[in-house]
């Protein structure tokens, strides 16, 4: 991995996270640090989940393959809620804003 794709991961990192927020409203934990780890967990989860599909099933749908510098952006959309609910209902720390 070079560095011009971890910054890319990174910033579609933050991105995603936030877009997670608004998806699913609850506080996270850790503010901008766990921003950013939900949302680089929500990537790998996103990447790894597409892989699996495309290799295991014949899965694919031109949507899912929108990318930048090769980071799907909606499946790390979707890794990123999955993420999101998975720290925030287990730890309990997750509350409704308003």
């Amino acid at each position: 991995m070079d560095l011009t794709r971890l910054l890319v991961q990174v910033l579609i990192a933050l991105v995603c996270a936030g877009l997670a927020t608004l998806l699913l409203p609850r506080k996270i934990p850790g503010k901008i640090f766990g921003l950013l780890i939900i949302g680089l967990a929500g990537v790998w989860l996103g990447e790894w989940v597409l892989k699996y599909a495309k290799t295991t099933y014949g899965f694919s749908l031109d949507v899912l393959e929108w990318s930048v510098q090769g980071v799907p952006i909606l499946p790390a959309v979707i890794g990123s809620t999955i993420i999101l609910y998975t720290v925030t209902a287990f730890l309990s720390w997750g509350k409704y804003g308003s």
